[in-house]
């Protein structure tokens, strides 16, 4: 598909982190921009601010019969009314994943993969080269604390992409540099087996155009075909680049950054969360290719103040920490969870989470328990059923009756602000992908209010 004539383009499922950042890029290039989504979002406001229309209306009469591109996510039901007219109508109709791929088709991208962590590398490395005057085109899967959106232009052509492994999209994208952070069992219900995946991101790497990062340790590297490989650990020296010498202060680390024998120097980094060391090495990596010098890499990274919703702190006083992260895999769980205990050793941590879809946990149910279980009280809500349907004897119950821990609960979401309000708390954390954001604010306000 060719995205140079267009004139009017409609998103459905305008709202998804990854569709607003393409209709951002059209609607900066003076195209007008409409779409339809399910409900109001603070992300949704934000772009009817900048002058794209949205509306949360399914009928055909609300979208628009002029478009001469029509984008949808793969998490738009088939039998969706306005994406079953524009196919019956003859329009365009493409996914997300194909306009990423001619869009990123004429520059030079480095492309972030993986099961975990691509979110925080692609926000991190796009800064970097934002804050060094390198540039770049960023499309991000997540609102850079720094600049308050998902998307950001540059004359360079250069782009930033984080690439989703979601329906396969990622192997749309063809990067002159590659990231691979982790390849754990994930969209079962997508690929079927952990093998088919592996298959897939093995295919990812080999459309690689000149340089894979990969993490350290991944069990198929041996396999990984690209003409350039480095890799990164958050301190193993084995890897080309790793950090040492990690020191904690305040929520916050300080690190020497290596290559192979090679001390690059001192690193402070304003985040929380041991895995975000190791998530900074693979960004120091690309930007070590990219010919950036290190001192300005060092001051841009001193100065990220990292993603929504990536082990945010919402509330951080003498009385009580509050973290708010995606979290929705029970590895991303277990490391938020170890990290938050590490930081704030001797103190209570207790965990507020939302299982995102059926068949995630179904199929991780074990996994989720066993991460909770490190925390020292659960409360769980309903599963966020996103694009699918329940299935039979599927429910939190499932997580909650495989788990170990005492101090457990499931709770409606008026169950657990009430939780919040009557509980002492020294660390809280807010986990899941589905609506729970909504409740950020809500146990900001509570929180705030007991201090």
């Amino acid at each position: 598909m060719r995205t140079e004539h267009l004139h009017r383009v409609y998103f459905i499922g305008i709202g998804g982190i990854g569709m607003s950042a393409i209709a951002r890029f059209f609607n900066e290039r003076g195209i007008y921009v409409s779409g339809y989504d399910k409900t109001s979002t603070p992300l949704t406001e934000q772009l009817v601010k900048e002058g794209i229309v949205v509306h949360f209306d399914e009928s055909i009469n609300a979208l628009d019969k002029e478009a001469n591109l029509v984008v949808y996510t793969p998490a738009i039901p088939a039998q969706h009314l306005q994406l079953h007219w524009y196919r019956e109508n003859g329009f365009e109709v493409v996914k997300r994943s194909d306009v990423l791929q001619s869009i990123s088709e004429s520059m030079q991208a480095v492309c972030v993969a993986g099961t975990h962590g691509k979110t925080t590398i692609s926000t991190l490395i796009a800064h970097i080269l934002r804050h060094t005057g390198y540039g770049c085109n960023a499309f991000l899967g997540g609102i850079s604390a720094n600049y308050g959106v998902n998307y950001w232009s540059s004359e360079k052509s250069h782009a930033v992409i984080e690439a989703d492994e979601y329906d396969r999209s990622f192997l749309k994208l063809f990067p002159s540099i590659a990231v691979v952070t982790a390849m754990d069992a994930d969209h079962l219900d997508i690929y079927g087996t952990l093998e088919e995946m592996e298959r897939c991101y093995l295919q990812f790497i080999t459309q690689v155009k000149d340089t894979l990062v990969y993490k350290h340790g991944l069990k198929e590297s041996r396999n990984f075909n690209a003409p350039k490989k480095v890799s990164y650990s958050i301190q193993n020296d084995a890897a080309t680049f790793y950090a040492s010498e990690i020191r904690m202060h305040d929520g916050a680390y300080t690190f020497l950054a290596h290559k192979k024998d090679e001390c690059l120097g001192e690193v402070n980094l304003f985040m929380g969360g041991m895995h975000n060391v190791e998530n900074t090495m693979a960004a120091i990596a690309v930007c070590n290719l990219l010919n950036i010098d290190f001192e300005k890499v060092k001051l841009a990274i001193a100065d990220f103040k990292g993603v929504k919703r990536r082990f945010e702190y919402v509330v951080k006083n003498q009385q009580v920490v509050c973290i708010d992260d995606y979290a929705h895999h029970p590895e991303e769980l277990r490391m938020l969870i170890m990290s938050a205990k590490s930081l704030f050793a001797g103190k209570k941590v207790s965990v507020l989470f939302q299982p995102h879809l059926f068949t995630r946990t179904r199929d991780f149910a074990d996994g989720f328990a066993e991460s909770l279980d490190l925390a020292d009280e659960v409360v769980l809500l309903a599963i966020y059923p996103a694009r699918e349907l329940p299935i039979d004897g599927i429910s939190s119950e499932l997580i909650l009756s495989k788990m170990s821990l005492n101090n457990k609960h499931i709770l409606s979401k008026e169950g657990a602000l009430q939780w919040v309000s009557a509980s002492k708390h020294e660390v809280l954390i807010i986990a899941g992908a589905g609506d729970i954001d909504a409740m950020v604010e809500p146990i900001k306000q509570i929180l705030e209010n007991k201090s």
